[in-house]
């Protein structure tokens, strides 16, 4: 009995394209040689299992024109596979991180704090993010004269401050003096640590909690001598180190920087 004509070299006629299918999951094929009709359900080294509606499983080879789909002769293919979503990148404060960011101009609004340490650990954690807004944190070196400073600065519905405070708890020195600051351009927020390096989480630096420091004796120098950290440079030195997003802040840090953050970027509805 003569062949279909499907690989036929014989007839001197030219040869039928057999079209290539892919196997998906539940696709019903049928192999001519044994008759063994059933349902794609997984690929085991270059082989096809199929399953009857029996329930039985039988591994055939992925041959060229091997199968029967519909009673026509087909190629099946195994389905590409699925490429794993890409999550975009992350900043350390949990933003999208923009690729190939160029720096650009600083806006006229800024963002304060008291010191150094704080300058750097709100650079270390939301630099992207403020890279991208354009926008520069500066250190104050303490807030005693901060309502004169916000007179100096000159404030406007586009140059805005953001003030980072620490301690700022009800009856402290800072809570007096914020109360002094009354200007709609200018938001005040604030932590209720005693200095930045307390908003660090005890667990990200390998100790139960922050040491109590007695009264009289300089906080940082108290923490480093309890810790047994050299001085207060080391001890910087240590606590930077361990930072390497906001999770390793608490959260009153973390939501008064991202309220700082919205509020001198904000300046459209103004």
């Amino acid at each position: 009995m003569r062949s279909q004509g499907y690989g036929d070299i014989t007839s001197g006629r030219p040869r039928r394209q057999v079209p290539e299918v892919i196997a998906e999951n539940g696709l019903v094929v049928e192999d001519p040689a044994s008759g063994f009709c059933g349902a794609v359900v997984r690929f085991e080294y270059g082989n096809v299992v199929l399953e009857d509606r029996q329930g039985r499983h039988r591994l055939f080879p992925l041959a060229p024109a091997g199968f029967l789909v519909d009673g026509k002769p087909v190629t099946l293919v195994r389905p590409m596979p699925a490429k794993a979503a890409v999550a975009p990148k992350r900043s350390a404060s949990g933003s999208t991180r923009v690729e190939g960011l160029r720096a650009r101009t600083a806006k006229a609004s800024r963002i304060w704090v008291e010191g150094i340490h704080d300058a750097e650990l709100v650079e270390l954690v939301w630099g992207h993010d403020l890279r991208v807004e354009g926008v520069v944190v500066e250190p104050l070196d303490g807030v005693d004269n901060l309502v004169e400073r916000v007179a100096e600065f000159g404030t406007g519905p586009h140059r805005r401050l953001g003030v980072l405070v620490d301690h700022l708890v009800a009856g402290s020195k800072e809570s007096r003096i914020v109360a002094g600051v009354r200007d709609e351009h200018v938001l005040v927020t604030g932590h209720p640590y005693v200095d930045i390096w307390q908003a660090v989480k005890p667990s990200v630096l390998g100790i139960a909690a922050w040491p109590v420091v007695p009264r009289g004796v300089a906080w940082k120098d108290g923490v480093c001598a309890a810790l047994g950290w050299g001085d207060p440079a080391d001890g910087w030195r240590r606590v930077r180190s361990a930072v390497s997003g906001f999770r390793d802040l608490e959260a009153p840090l973390v939501g008064a920087v991202e309220r700082l953050i919205d509020f001198v970027t904000d300046t459209g509805s103004v």
